[in-house]
C-alpha cells in the first residue's frame, strides 16, 4: 500500500525509527530476525515488551484510557512495518487477544487488575480454545465448569495451546450447560494456570520445537470474579476475540518484508533470471498488496469498535495461504541448503526436544538457508488455527452467498 504519508505521519514514521535504532539490542534483533514460529523466544518477548511499556507503545491499538496509544490506522500499520524492518520481535498474546476482550465484556474490576499487569508483561497469557474433539467446530467443546459456591470447577483437557508451558494466565471457553444449541451454555473464563489441578503436557511440532500443549484440568477451582461478561453467554465474547484474531492481524506489512528480502537477498541471479520463479513471486507480491489494502479497511472497522462479520474469515484465508506460498518461495530460494536440519542457527519460539541449541551453531550456508525450512513447517498450521480454512470458506459462501 501506498502511504502517501502526510508530513505528521512521516514524523512518526521517524520516530519509530528511532526509537527501533536506539532500543533494540543486538540479541533482540536476532530474535525477531531468526524466529521460526508465530511468536519468538519467551525471554526475548518480555524483555521486547518492558522496553515498549517504558516507551509507551506496549499497546498500539488500545485506547489511551487503558495505557493504549489509540494510534490510528496508518500509524499502527507504520509501527508493525518498521518493527519488521528493523527484526524487533513480536508482543505478547494477551495485548492484541483478551485485552479487547475484557476492554469489551469485562468489569471494571477486571480491568483494573488484568489490564495493566499485561502492559508489563507480568500476566503471560494463553488461549484455551481447542480440545481433541473441539478444534474449527469451537461449538463442540466439553471441558466442563461445574459452579459450587463462588467457584467454577473445571475438568477436562485444552489442546495446542501455544507457550502454556511459559504461560501464567489463560482465557478459556468452558461449557456451564447443555442446551439445544451448542453455542448456548458455553462461559468466557479466566485461568490462573498455577492453579492446583493443571497438569502441562508438551506437544513437539514438525519443527522440532515444544510450543505447543495439552492441558489437563483436574477439578481446577476458579473464582466466578474470573467470568467475562456473563455466565452461558461465553460465546459472545469468543465471537468478538475471534474477529480480532482473524480479521485484527495485520498479515500484509510481514509478507512485504519477507518478499523483499527473497527478491534481494534470498534469490540468486538464477533464480531471478528464471520466468517461472519470477512470475511466482510478482504474482504472490501482487496478491499481498490486494491484502494490504483489504487489511486497511478491516483494521480501520476494528480501530472504531465496528463488527467485521465474515471479512473477518475472508481476511484469515487469504493472509494465511500467502504465508505457505511465501515461505515456499523462501525454500525455493534456499536450493540444496535448506535440506539439512539446522535449528541452532535460528531462534525458535520454544525449546528444540532432543536438540542441543547452541548459538551461531554451525550452518550449512546462509541462515536464511537454514531457517526458511523451520518457517515452512511452522507456516502449514496457518490454515488450520483460529479456525480451518475451509470453515472460513463455508462462513463466506452462507454469509455472501447465501449457500
Amino acid at each position: 500500500m501506498n502511504l502517501g504519508l502526510s508530513p505528521q505521519d512521516a514524523a512518526f514514521r521517524d520516530e519509530v525509527r528511532a526509537f527501533l535504532d536506539s532500543a533494540l539490542t543486538p540479541k533482540l534483533r536476532r530474535a525477531g530476525t531468526l524466529m521460526t514460529s508465530v511468536y519468538c523466544d519467551h525471554d526475548a518477548q518480555l524483555e521486547w515488551q518492558a522496553l515498549l511499556h517504558r516507551r509507551g507503545w506496549a499497546a498500539p491499538s488500545w485506547p489511551t484510557e487503558h495505557g493504549g496509544c489509540d494510534w490510528s490506522v496508518i500509524q499502527r500499520y507504520i509501527f508493525t512495518r518498521e518493527r519488521l524492518l528493523a527484526g524487533a520481535p513480536t508482543s505478547p498474546l494477551g495485548i492484541n487477544m483478551v485485552g479487547p476482550a475484557i476492554m469489551r465484556f469485562g468489569n471494571d474490576a477486571q480491568k483494573a487488575f488484568f489490564l495493566p499487569r499485561m502492559l508489563t508483561g507480568e500476566h503471560f497469557w494463553c488461549q484455551g480454545y481447542s480440545e481433541p474433539q473441539a478444534g474449527s467446530d469451537l461449538a463442540a467443546l466439553a471441558m466442563r465448569a461445574v459452579r459450587d459456591g463462588d467457584d467454577l470447577v473445571c475438568t477436562g483437557t485444552k489442546i495446542w495451546t501455544t507457550h502454556a508451558n511459559v504461560a501464567n494466565w489463560m482465557f478459556c471457553l468452558v461449557r456451564t450447560t447443555t442446551g439445544p444449541r451448542r453455542q448456548q451454555g458455553i462461559t468466557f473464563l479466566l485461568i490462573d494456570m498455577d492453579s492446583p489441578g493443571i497438569d502441562v503436557k508438551p506437544i513437539v511440532m514438525s519443527s522440532g520445537e515444544w510450543v505447543q500443549n495439552q492441558i489437563f484440568f483436574d477439578e481446577v477451582r476458579v473464582p466466578l470474579a474470573n467470568i467475562v461478561g456473563h455466565i452461558d453467554d461465553g460465546w459472545t465474547v469468543a465471537k468478538y476475540l475471534l474477529e480480532y484474531e482473524r480479521g485484527g492481524t495485520a498479515y500484509a506489512a510481514e509478507l512485504q518484508v519477507k518478499l523483499d528480502a527473497i527478491r534481494r537477498n534470498l534469490a540468486g541471479d538464477a533464480l531471478l533470471d528464471d520466468p517461472l520463479f519470477t512470475a511466482r513471486l510478482a504474482e504472490t507480491e501482487i496478491e499481498v498488496e490486494v491484502l494490504d489494502a483489504m487489511e486497511a479497511e478491516i483494521l480501520a472497522a476494528l480501530g472504531d469498535d465496528r463488527a467485521i462479520g465474515a471479512d473477518a474469515s475472508m481476511m484469515k484465508i487469504l493472509g494465511t495461504e500467502l504465508q505457505q506460498r511465501v515461505t515456499e518461495l523462501a525454500l525455493d530460494a534456499a536450493g540444496p541448503m535448506a535440506r539439512a536440519y539446522q535449528p541452532g542457527v535460528a531462534v525458535p519460539g520454544g525449546p528444540i526436544v532432543g536438540y542441543p541449541i547452541v548459538l551461531d551453531d554451525y550452518c550449512s550456508g546462509q541462515p536464511w538457508q537454514a531457517i526458511a525450512p523451520l518457517r515452512y513447517l511452522n507456516e502449514r498450521a496457518g490454515t488450520i488455527y483460529a479456525g480451518a480454512n475451509e470453515i472460513q470458506r463455508g462462513i463466506l459462501a452462507k454469509a455472501e452467498l447465501g449457500l
